[in-house]
């Protein structure tokens, strides 16, 4: 079944493989045949817009090959040809970057026309062709790749941020979708480097369409740069966790919550990054939680037992003891960001109290004050009460 098609392994397996970095994912291009004889040979169509098949037995993806004409504005505005007549040539030259545009025959001969193993070599970010302008996602992507391999050593090429500016200059960027946008965002926070893609954005200028309320954050005065303490916070937090919805608290926090706003202008600061790019509710209520009550974390070592108590029952800890964690982490992340002059590694001493607090009224059981007889708001009454003492023991 498988002589019977041109296949060729395409993309970021080949180049993870190159790079010494495991491959979790194959994809292969297959030119000269159609949909039709794919579906012959068993195999299962699930691409809408193009043909990608499904390999009968391995279950990995193959598409075939395919060139890209603009005909409109945006991520949607081509149109697409997936003739047989295709070359592997032509298919590889519509994608974004050279290190994504190699591909390797059946006997393992690599397959490079557009110089991606040398700009691999040169830790080099370059764009295939001028097509790269007629799709502003390959913005995000370009960035997104040079927050991930960052640690590498790799840095974008001096004319891809060049045509990445145009881009932005020529309203092209305007146009991205907020799913699409979320999508690579989200991508890039799992990454090891996320502040990374948020400075490749900014510094073509993309920043400012996609996230307009973090780029009003980069002020002229160089004391006081709440979007720089906010890459600080998101950087810090990469270290602390690799919880995306962790970073992303990290971020808004350092960025948005400060005195030049009241609680409500932070909050609907917030409320607008995130449901303009449809980030899920999860995140969304995280940071929420992370911009109202940093603070109070910030201040634990000083409060009071009462003002304790109230700081674990406002974050939810007793019924969401996860997201309470998660909390902690993204206000120790917030707390370095803002005290620049402290190592990055010193502990966060608010979060072992208020860990320590949690497990001292966590373990107040409510069966007892039943046996005793207590119902309705006199078992609240009393498991508050009881609460307290611990914390006061603490």
């Amino acid at each position: 079944m498988q002589a019977k098609l041109k296949t060729y392994l395409v993309g970021g397996a080949i180049r993870d493989r190159l790079l010494g970095i495991e491959v979790k994912d194959r994809d292969f291009v297959v030119v000269g045949s159609t949909p039709e004889q794919m579906k012959t040979l068993g195999y299962q169509q699930v691409g809408a817009d193009f043909p990608v098949f499904l390999h009968p037995v391995t279950h990995e993806e193959y598409a075939l090959a395919r060139t890209e004409r603009k005909t409109g504005s945006g991520y949607h505005g081509f149109s697409v040809d997936f003739s047989a007549d295709v070359t592997l040539e032509e298919d590889l030259r519509r994608r974004d970057l050279t290190i994504n545009a190699m591909a390797e025959d059946d006997d393992g001969l690599l397959i490079d026309p557009y110089g991606g193993q040398q700009d691999l070599g040169k830790k080099q970010l370059r764009h295939v062709s001028e097509a790269f302008r007629e799709d502003p996602v390959r913005i995000l992507r370009t960035a997104r790749f040079a927050a991930r391999f960052n640690y590498l050593g790799f840095t974008v090429a001096a004319d891809t941020l060049v045509l990445m500016t145009d881009m932005v200059t020529s309203g092209e960027a305007g146009h991205l979708v907020p799913q699409r946008v979320w999508q690579e965002w989200q991508n890039a926070l799992l990454g090891k480097d996320p502040q990374v893609f948020i400075q490749v954005l900014r510094h073509c200028g993309a920043y400012r369409i996609i996230a307009p309320e973090l780029d009003r954050r980069y002020l002229n005065d160089a004391d006081f740069c709440p979007g720089k303490r906010g890459e600080d916070a998101l950087k810090i937090a990469s270290t602390l966790s690799s919880v995306g919805e962790i970073r992303l608290a990290a971020l808004l926090c350092a960025s948005l919550a400060d005195e030049a706003f009241s609680p409500s202008e932070t909050r609907r600061l917030i409320d607008e990054f995130c449901h303009r790019l449809t980030v899920p509710k999860s995140w969304y209520q995280l940071a929420c939680l992370v911009a109202q009550h940093h603070q109070h974390c910030h201040q634990a070592l000083t409060l009071t037992a009462p003002e304790l108590l109230a700081l674990l029952e406002q974050s939810d800890a007793f019924r969401r003891p996860e997201r309470f964690e998660h909390f902690l982490t993204a206000c120790a992340a917030d707390y370095r960001s803002r005290h620049s002059g402290d190592d990055p590694e010193t502990a966060y001493p608010q979060a072992a109290l208020l860990q320590k607090a949690y497990s001292a009224t966590k373990a107040i059981e409510v069966k007892p004050l039943i046996e005793q007889g207590l119902r309705g708001p006199a078992i609240k009454l009393a498991l508050h009460e009881q609460r307290l003492q611990a914390l006061t023991e603490i």
